[in-house]
This record gives structure tokens, C-alpha cells and sequence, in this order.
């Protein structure tokens, strides 16, 4: 399906990617834990919010 230089690089630009973001969110987690508090609450609102729609989803197919 993918030859051996598309998969090399698909490894690589992986592992490049995931250290560019750890690098990016430690240098912005002092702004992030200032500027966002709480949003762990919008988290749970928008999750409960997709239960309530599969909910009412399946009540309505019966």
C-alpha cells in the first residue's frame, strides 16, 4: 500500500510533530492555566450534550 520511504517519513514527521507540540504546550502552560480555568466545565457540558442527543435518538427509533 505505502512503500518504505512514504512510511520512513510518515515515522518521522510523526515523532517531529509530537515534539514541536510538547515543546509549544510547556513553553504556553503558564498561560493556559491563567487564561482557561474551568474549562474542564465546557467539557463536561458539551459531553452530556452529545449523551442527551444519542439518548434522544434512540428513545425516538423505538
Amino acid at each position: 500500500m505505502f512503500s518504505t520511504g512514504q512510511l520512513v517519513f510518515a515515522v518521522l514527521f510523526f515523532i517531529a510533530f509530537v515534539i514541536v507540540i510538547t515543546f509549544s504546550y510547556r513553553k504556553d502552560v503558564a498561560i493556559h492555566n491563567r487564561f482557561y480555568k474551568g474549562n474542564y466545565k465546557v467539557l463536561i457540558a458539551f459531553l452530556l450534550f452529545v449523551v442527551l442527543l444519542f439518548v434522544i435518538k434512540v428513545v425516538m427509533k423505538r
